[in-house]
């Protein structure tokens, strides 16, 4: 039947124990009021006994065995019960109890002359009360049915005047043990849907959970973006109404200019740090597990960082192990780009925190892993502010008060080294300082195949050496990336003619020739794998042009504007080196002999 529990689990079995004896505990007052009402008949019956004295030891045996069973129900009760083998012992001996008082009350009727056979009866009738009450536990029913129907049944059949009356007993007690029985899976059905309904309650309360914890993340996503972005854009746009003449003002002097760029580059870099961490939590990023040289990122990004540290006068060294330094072999297991990230990370925010003294970058090996360490002699943070640092969107503000973020570092950094199957832990004391510690799996044998991302974001240089100046024709609805892209065409040294849709890209590869096709995924009138098919339906030499497609970074959207005879795909928001890398690598291909190779840049 769908609503039965399978016996081999033990979660499931102890909960159906635990709602079977929960069943028959709440019968247990009503056993109680069914042996004091019947007391009175039995009393009545053994009047007419010859044997006065038996008489009144089973009065004494009922009364002792009415004390008992209370003190068993006042004792269910108390937080003793709650032991599920406890509470099915005392079920059980409760019933014997009963099953035992039931033979002596056979016992006495035996001897009571011309009451024998009614009293037998009723000892009869008493052991299918016993039985009732047994039934939600089967394992209390299969013990206390036997023993309480044994002795009248025994003294009916023991003699040949009363076994008509023994067979009457024995019909009603059988259908007393099968009724029970029929109740008896009829509860553990109940137990079961009972069972069920829990299960389902509690998956519910956990969606909704999940669903107040999307919203508290969503709600602070809009709040820390409506922030940041309007303090960034702000200034931005002072800066940009400056440059336009707008009000009349002055140009923009140089710092200002260095200030709106800093403000743009903290606007791109929380936006990327938010979608990461959206992107994590919804568990759909993905990492690489290759074999990188950890100590040459370490030192790349040390040197970059240092910069930033000697204008504020600290001091920024690395301290390799010497193991490390000159082995000849092994490697760091994991995501370069993302360890890059979280190394960027938390030695930016040692840099951006701290107000004097040192900044120390550490590594060395621990086992099977590799330790990064990264050691500060900033503000320092308590235990609890700690684990509010690695909470997404919650920031310290006793120490981040003027610094801009959005307080997803160490919280997106800590599951990106859990993903790459290491750890990000710290520990911090007030006024002494912070250490950072990121671990990641170590192999003796590897040997690194993967380059930094400061070498593969350089422009490769062809064997062919391409021209180095093309005709670029670019395809782009929104002005501003149209604006941003032929920046970077034209600081490269290329020439860009810009149209605004696919349908004026494909009229103009009619009448010009072009070195270079950059279309948007997504356009009006004609979007970019539309156009694309179309420029390979040219009878002209635009026929055989490179075509790259600059996406949103939807891999649909790529498969479809490749299938679409796209070269090479570009995902936004562009820089200047994959652009670079992109145009290098569409400008060495020869259509001619090959009619499509399929590269994400």
């Amino acid at each position: 039947m769908f609503a039965e529990r399978r016996p081999t689990a033990p979660a499931v079995s102890g909960a159906d124990a635990r709602l079977a004896l929960d069943a028959q505990t709440a019968l247990l007052p009503y056993a109680l009021a069914v042996f004091a009402v019947s007391l009175p008949i039995y009393v009545w019956a053994g009047s007419f006994a010859a044997n006065a004295v038996w008489l009144a030891v089973s009065f004494a045996v009922f009364a002792i065995n009415w004390g008992a069973f209370y003190a068993v129900v006042a004792w269910l009760r108390t937080p003793e019960a709650e032991n599920l083998a406890r509470r099915a012992r005392v079920h059980v001996l409760s019933g014997l109890l009963w099953a035992v008082g039931v033979i002596q009350m056979a016992i006495f009727a035996d001897g009571a002359g011309p009451a024998r056979d009614t009293l037998l009866l009723l000892s009869a009738g008493a052991a299918v009360v016993c039985i009732f009450f047994s039934a939600p536990c089967m394992v209390a029913l299969l013990i206390t049915a036997p023993v309480a129907a044994c002795g009248p049944l025994l003294l009916l059949f023991s003699r040949p005047d009363s076994r008509w009356a023994g067979t009457m007993a024995w019909g009603a007690i059988a259908l007393a043990m099968a009724l029970s029985l029929v109740l008896n899976r009829m509860l553990r059905r109940q137990h079961a849907l009972a069972l069920d309904h829990e299960a389902l309650l509690e998956e519910r309360l956990k969606v909704l959970e999940s669903a107040e914890r999307m919203a508290r993340s969503k709600s602070d996503i809009v709040a820390t973006l409506s922030h940041e972005i309007r303090n960034g854009l702000t200034g931005v746009t002072h800066v940009l109404a400056a440059a336009a003449g707008k009000g009349g003002r002055a140009a923009p002097s140089r710092e200002q200019l260095n200030a709106a760029l800093d403000a743009a580059q903290d606007l791109v870099a929380v936006l990327n740090a938010t979608l990461d961490s959206e992107t994590a939590e919804s568990g759909r990023l993905a990492v690489e597990r290759v074999a990188f040289e950890p100590v040459r990122l370490i030192r790349d990004l040390v040197l970059l960082d240092r910069p930033h540290a000697m204008a504020k006068g600290l001091e920024l060294t690395v301290h390799v192990e010497a193991e490390l330094e000159h082995r000849q072999a092994g490697a760091a297991m994991g995501d370069p780009l993302r360890t890059r990230q979280i190394i960027a990370n938390i030695v930016g925010n040692a840099v951006k925190y701290t107000v004097r003294g040192r900044i120390e970058v550490r590594v060395e090996r621990r086992g099977d892993q590799i330790a990064i360490e990264v050691a500060d002699t900033g503000p320092g943070l308590s235990g609890e502010e700690l684990e509010q640092a690695f909470e997404a969107f919650r920031r310290i503000e006793r120490t981040g008060a003027g610094v801009n973020g959005a307080g997803l570092g160490l919280s997106l950094s800590r599951q990106l080294a859990r993903l790459m199957g290491g750890a990000l832990e710290g520990s911090s004391a007030v006024g002494v300082g912070s250490c950072f510690t990121l671990t990641l799996p170590f192999d003796e044998l590897a040997v690194c195949v993967v380059e930094t991302r400061a070498e593969a974001a350089q422009p490769p240089e062809p064997a062919g050496a391409p021209p180095r100046n093309l005709r670029i024709l670019i395809a782009e609805d929104d002005a501003l990336n149209a604006a941003m892209l032929r920046a970077i065409l034209e600081q490269l040294g290329h020439q860009v003619v810009h149209a605004q849709n696919g349908r004026r890209a494909l009229d103009l590869a009619r009448i010009c020739d072009f070195d270079l096709v950059m279309l948007d995924g997504r356009m009006p009138i004609l979007d970019g794998p539309q156009t694309a098919a179309a420029l390979r339906a040219l009878d002209s030499g635009n026929r055989d042009v490179a075509i790259i497609a600059v996406i949103g970074g939807d891999a649909d959207e790529a498969r479809e504007c490749l299938d679409a005879g796209a070269d090479t795909v570009l995902r936004k928001p562009v820089s200047v080196a994959a652009v670079a890398r992109a145009v290098a690598d569409a400008a060495t291909l020869d259509r001619k002999s090959v009619s499509s190779q399929a590269a994400v840049a």
